[in-house]
């Protein structure tokens, strides 16, 4: 099932239309107007940043590109996966450190792996660096599997990268 631009697919008990409200959050579709907000974001959270074109670029020009972001009275966090093949690859999850700690990154991920489930993916995957310990408790408390290392992966000081996989097939779509 192909998502229009404007959808989010959420789990059904976390659905109110096509958002989901908590303690006046809202976890929805990114959409190019957002840009700004999620670089915003971006720039806070990692070394080395994508840039404001990368992230526009990922809204009009990648059709297999799906990213959501959490709102509260502006872009307070997001979330993007690239659909490849039966596979998605999760690009990044990032909260604003003003905002971390509150459940935002879990409820962006949840977020992406409905978007996962809804296009039928088989699993899905994603880097990370093996000294961000909060994350990886978080993508493990999710199901993710850690499955190995990317040796040197990071460019800015050549951390290695833990990889992470979480099954989708055979659940309940």
């Amino acid at each position: 099932m192909r998502l229009s631009r404007g959808t989010c697919a959420l789990p059904k008990q976390k659905r109110n239309g096509l958002r989901h409200n908590v303690m006046s959050k809202i976890i929805r579709r990114m959409t190019v107007h957002d840009a700004a907000g999620v670089h915003a974001v971006e720039l806070e959270s990692f070394a080395t940043p994508w840039t404001l074109d990368a992230f526009k670029a990922e809204m009009t020009q990648n059709p297999n590109a799906y990213y959501v972001v959490a709102d509260q009275d502006g872009i307070v966090g997001f979330a993007g996966l690239w659909h490849i093949a039966d596979e998605g690859h999760i690009t990044n999850i990032a909260v604003k450190q003003s905002h971390r700690g509150q459940g935002l990154g879990e409820d962006l991920l949840t977020a992406l792996i409905a978007v996962g489930r809804t296009l039928g993916l088989r699993a899905m995957t994603l880097e990370v660096r093996v000294s961000n310990t909060p994350a990886r408790t978080l993508y493990e408390k999710l199901g993710f599997q850690y499955v190995g290392v990317r040796k040197r992966y990071y460019q800015d000081n050549n951390e290695d990268a833990a990889i992470y996989w979480l099954e989708l097939e055979g659940e309940d779509l």
